[in-house]
């Protein structure tokens, strides 16, 4: 099986591809996770996967009884950092370097979690760390990335997964309507500001839990709207 990227374009002829050719300005990627990908045609497969290649390719998120990463708070959604590099790259090398926007990219904790978790989402700051991290890289590889977007600003109905499904890096009470900000707001206050995070993490990334873990220092980026840096923090 090789890795699978739910956000990969389809390929287009060259005959398409010249057509293409300054009709668009740029390619906005929604990406969350990254699943394995079997081949049906010349392969049995298990029913069934994706419907909407069905037949062609199965995905699934496990292989060997070992996940591709960790289990979030939505189905087959996984936490996989090294497949915001690939897709990034791949759409950049496809698409002859076309600017790209990475237009969601986010974290729901697992439903289980109380609300003092969710306020203290360390997961969610490890997510985005590996994730712009993994960015970075293809950056730097030469993707001509121009924004990134965060999903979400605040938790808010998430299609069938209704409020149970927090992306937010607020905490939206709602029955007050109160905002509260996340760890992990606070975590992109000092991000997008290019401070250093060495005394942050040292305040703010303890989980209170018996088996907490710090978030380490490592490579970030900073992204506008208009430019994208990589920079030690």
């Amino acid at each position: 099986m090789r890795q699978y990227h739910r956000s990969e374009l389809p390929r287009f002829s060259s005959e398409e591809t010249e057509y293409m050719k300054g009709s668009i300005d740029f390619i906005g990627l929604n990406h969350y996770s990254t699943l394995y990908a079997k081949d049906c045609i010349h392969s049995p497969c298990v029913l069934g996967g994706d419907h909407f290649i069905r037949g062609f390719t199965f995905t699934t998120g496990e292989r060997d009884g070992t996940l591709i990463g960790e289990p979030t708070g939505v189905e087959r959604f996984y936490v996989v950092p090294r497949g915001m590099e690939k897709i990034v790259d791949h759409v950049s090398k496809r698409y002859n370097n076309m600017p790209i926007y990475v237009t969601e990219n986010g974290y729901c904790p697992p439903l289980t979690e109380a609300a003092p978790n969710l306020l203290h989402d360390v997961n969610r700051v490890h997510f985005y760390n590996g994730y712009l991290a993994a960015l970075a890289r293809a950056i730097r590889k030469g993707a001509d990335v121009r924004g990134y977007f965060a999903w979400s600003l605040m938790d808010n109905f998430e299609w069938a997964g209704g409020y149970s499904s927090t992306f937010g890096l607020y905490y939206v009470d709602r029955l007050t309507m109160n905002r509260t900000p996340k760890l992990s707001a606070k975590w992109f206050q000092h991000f997008l500001a290019n401070r250093s995070s060495a005394r942050f993490n040292r305040q703010r990334f303890v989980n209170p839990t018996p088996k907490s873990r710090r978030v380490r220092k490592s490579k970030y980026i900073v992204i506008a709207t208009t430019n994208a840096n990589a920079t030690d923090v």
